[in-house]
């Protein structure tokens, strides 16, 4: 007798069937979701996001005051005088002054408190919240709360100075001190948040990894340095990404510290752009500005993760 292979090709054309008609199911309902939830999403970022940028680069060629319309055209000028102003240059160093310390002081300083108060231990839960409270408290009243620390007349730092008999110190009105007192609020003010950050991570490690580390005789260093921190690899990649992003974009704790001053020695691209775009009405070279620094932002954020971060 001859065999019959029929039942056998229906048993394997129906499962490729029913998984075609699957994935037909899934994709209509992909494309509904789409259409649904992108159109309104787009209309949004076009609005607040594109269209803004776009009115900031077309401003950023004319000479204008913010009033009328403008008609003064004068191309790439307010470029250039943007790139010959002191104020600027010392604004692109502090930013950058600012990224350094907080990836060479603020991360690791978040790492080292992390690694203490993951464990679960009597009153970690106060430790964490006592760490986390500076970030949880406004920019501006972070900011207002550290002007009056460092007053050189009735402030915490004068107060300390006149019980050991020391002068009083006028630390932000002094232009060479004055930025090294900022980076410290900064570091008291975001560490917190990624230590935050950390402590999630090193939740997520498998103790059983630890343990046998520990069990092949490595040392407390030695099982931070290669077990515990390349499994916080992609933490630590979000957390340097979170921190030059936010550098960039400092504003609300340096206006009510110290308002760029003195004699500019505080400036941040964002002040820069709002004591010369918004406060003196020099809007072109304001757009100007705005300008820099998306596009500083921008190849930053996707070059970072193109290199850093294209496998998290």
């Amino acid at each position: 007798m001859t065999n019959i292979s029929v039942p056998t090709s229906l048993g394997t054309t129906r499962p490729s069937a029913r998984s075609a008609r699957k994935r037909s199911s899934i994709a209509h309902d992909r494309g509904a979701v789409l259409l649904l939830f992108l159109p309104p999403a787009l209309v949004l970022f076009t609005l607040f996001v594109i269209l803004p940028m776009g009115e900031a680069a077309w401003y950023s060629l004319y000479k204008w005051n913010g009033y009328g319309t403008p008609t003064e055209f004068i191309g790439f000028r307010n470029f250039e005088v943007l790139f010959r102003n002191g104020a600027f240059t010392q604004a692109l160093v502090n930013n950058g002054l600012i990224i350094l310390i907080s990836i060479g002081i603020q991360v690791p300083l978040a790492i080292w408190l992390s690694t203490m108060l993951a464990h679960r231990i009597p009153g970690v839960v106060a430790f964490r919240l006592i760490f986390f409270l500076p970030y949880v408290l406004a920019d501006v009243a972070a900011g207002l709360i550290w002007r009056f620390v460092y007053d050189g007349d009735y402030g915490l730092f004068a107060a300390i100075s006149n019980f050991f008999g020391f002068a009083n110190p006028y630390v932000l009105a002094d232009k060479d001190v004055a930025i090294y007192a900022v980076l410290g609020v900064i570091v008291w003010k975001y560490f917190g948040f990624h230590m935050m950050l950390f402590i999630a991570g090193l939740q997520a490690v498998d103790k059983s990894v630890l343990e046998a580390a520990e069990i092949d005789g490595a040392t407390g260093w030695q099982k931070f340095r290669y077990v515990t921190l390349p499994l916080l690899g992609s933490t630590l990649r979000l957390s340097i990404f979170f921190a030059v992003i936010g550098s960039l974009q400092l504003f609300d704790m340096i206006m009510p510290l110290t308002g760029g001053g003195p004699s500019n020695s505080t400036q941040t691209m964002v002040t820069f752009l709002y004591t010369y775009g918004v406060m003196r009405m020099q809007v072109g070279l304001g757009s100007a500005v705005g300008v820099v620094l998306f596009v500083i932002c921008v190849t930053l954020a996707f070059g970072y993760k193109r290199i850093f971060m294209r496998n998290d």
